[in-house]
């Protein structure tokens, strides 16, 4: 039976893409709830923890009172203005909303258009990556690193987070794949073992330098720890050879929206803004069309003939 299925899903690359843009819908629900709920979760937890402290060692218990279990599954999802519970069919991707005209259907609401927006760029996306790698281990592997940097580029946006729940186990999963499977032919993912560790070390170190280097001049603290974590996971993932062109992507994202940001929108410039949906987007760039960037990139610079 699986066998059947593998064979059908590598003879018709439309029917996996397309598979893929409904597991990606469905997948982009869940991210939702990712993207809401982990930062809630975590600021619960550093709040216990923090309680649990300072009444370590005195008679006097900790004053957090036990909240209500919240976890990515429990309670049940809500609307946020009248807390009517939401509906299996209320809850189906993007046609949900469309059919309710992004509004409660008990309160009426308004619903913000980023639920639809996140599932349907996981869709898509899921799908380019079924059509460029096909069906196999590759594919498995950028669906995986996919999702998890739009995850932390949803939650990166809200609350300038990316958590150690993702950005760790991104990473050693990038390395278990690597030394697993071994490096896919043709520049897929994983790559080699070596390419993985190396990647992981650089990257980390790489952007550790660059933060204790603009502390050091400006006394300022330029970007944070969870940046560094997110890099060792491209580089876990993506090698080391491709660092420098994520690096490049992200930084030139970055300086460019920041400037339109400031002359359009009147943002301030000491104010601080994410880095890791740069990042993020650069790294899926890599992943997808990184040694044909590099390659054009030697060629255009005369580097490569």
């Amino acid at each position: 039976m699986l066998n059947d299925v593998a064979l059908l899903y590598s003879s018709s690359p439309v029917l996996f893409a397309g598979s893929a843009l409904l597991l990606g819908l469905i997948v982009g629900s869940f991210l939702n709830v990712v993207i809401y709920r982990l930062p809630i979760i975590l600021e619960r937890e550093w709040r216990a923890q923090a309680a649990d402290v300072l009444s370590a060692g005195t008679d006097t218990p900790s004053s957090v009172a036990p909240a209500q279990r919240f976890t990515l599954s429990t309670p049940r999802s809500a609307c946020p203005n009248c807390k009517a519970p939401i509906t299996a069919l209320q809850n189906v991707p993007v046609i949900s909303w469309l059919v309710l005209r992004g509004r409660c259907a008990s309160c009426k609401a308004k619903i913000s258009a980023r639920y639809p927006l996140v599932e349907l760029t996981t869709g898509i996306l899921s799908a380019w990556v079924a059509w460029h790698f096909g069906f196999g281990a590759p594919a498995a592997c950028a669906l995986l690193l996919t999702w998890a940097l739009i995850a932390l580029t949803g939650i990166d946006i809200d609350h300038q987070l990316l958590p150690d729940n993702i950005t760790l186990p991104l990473m050693w999963a990038g390395l278990a794949a690597a030394v697993a499977l071994g490096p896919s032919p043709g520049g897929a993912l994983p790559v080699s073992a070596k390419d993985a560790i190396i990647g992981a070390v650089a990257g980390y170190l790489s952007l550790w330098l660059v933060f204790h280097a603009f502390k050091l001049v400006t006394g300022k603290e330029g970007m944070g720890y969870g940046d560094f974590k997110l890099f060792a996971a491209l580089g876990a993932w993506l090698g080391w050879k491709l660092l420098p062109l994520v690096i490049v992507l992200s930084a030139a994202t970055g300086a460019v929206l920041g400037i339109l940001m400031i002359a359009l929108q009147g943002r301030d410039r000491r104010a601080p803004m994410p880095f890791g949906p740069y990042l993020a987007a650069a790294g899926w760039l890599a992943m997808m069309y990184g040694d044909s960037l590099l390659d054009g990139y030697l060629r255009i610079s005369g580097l490569k003939h």
